[in-house]
């Protein structure tokens, strides 16, 4: 059985039983500040730790190397070399990476992350000229989410694919979802969902689907240095 990815939150760790799995599909969503690109990364700084390298795509151009060197610390030089960063332009760009995804793993890789998977999405359909187009632009996200499922498990790789968020007004509060949640939430074996709290820097975060426990909460900081489980004063 392959060594697990940990996110380096124990709360979460602990839930997933040690981390990420080989072959899952791991959602993380939220609003902006939450956190979600700062835990991808911070995935990606754990597997680096093990040795293996990390497919990093960086989907809305916010792929951060200060971030990366508060993190690894003295650690930087050999971290930064264990990712390969990809930064497609385009939704069609975009498309190009995620079908020819066994083109860029190798067997030295054991993570994959898509951050802001859906901000090239969004963009292209606003664009749409018709409903007819948009709901192309839909099947399409649809069929790359389905194709990262295969990969994930074809190569026995645990990818994290982040998402924005929108706003959907309920008969009791607002909610905030992914968008095209539907699509994202049915390939995803674990959904993380990071809201903001009270508290300046603390988030919370929520276990709402993995194959292992029921739903988990628990209070996440978000320092300088990383992502870390908060208790919260009482």
């Amino acid at each position: 059985m392959k060594t697990k990815i940990p996110t380096g939150c124990a709360c979460i760790d602990t839930a997933l039983e040690g981390g990420l799995s080989s072959g899952s599909v791991n959602l993380i969503y939220g609003e902006p500040e939450t956190g979600k690109s700062t835990l991808a990364l911070q995935c990606a700084f754990r597997c680096s730790l093990q040795g293996l390298k990390t497919l990093f795509v960086d989907c809305d151009n916010t792929f951060s190397t200060e971030r990366l060197f508060h993190l690894a610390a003295e650690n930087f030089d050999s971290v930064s070399e264990m990712i390969l960063l990809m930064k497609p332009v385009d939704f069609n760009e975009q498309t190009f990476v995620v079908d020819h995804l066994e083109d860029y793993i190798t067997k030295n890789f054991g993570l994959v992350v898509i951050d802001t998977f859906n901000s090239l999405y969004r963009a292209k359909v606003a664009e749409a000229s018709s409903k007819t187009a948009a709901f192309t632009l839909n099947r399409e996200l649809n069929r790359q989410m389905a194709v990262i499922a295969q990969t994930a498990k074809m190569l026995d790789v645990p990818f994290v694919v982040t998402s924005q968020v929108k706003s959907v007004f309920s008969d009791i509060s607002p909610l905030v979802v992914p968008v095209a949640q539907r699509i994202l939430k049915f390939w995803a074996d674990t959904v993380i969902s990071l809201k903001p709290t009270d508290t300046p820097s603390v988030v919370q975060a929520v276990l709402e689907k993995n194959r292992n426990t029921q739903e988990v909460s628990c209070y996440l900081r978000i320092a300088e240095t990383g992502i870390y489980e908060y208790e919260l004063p009482y």
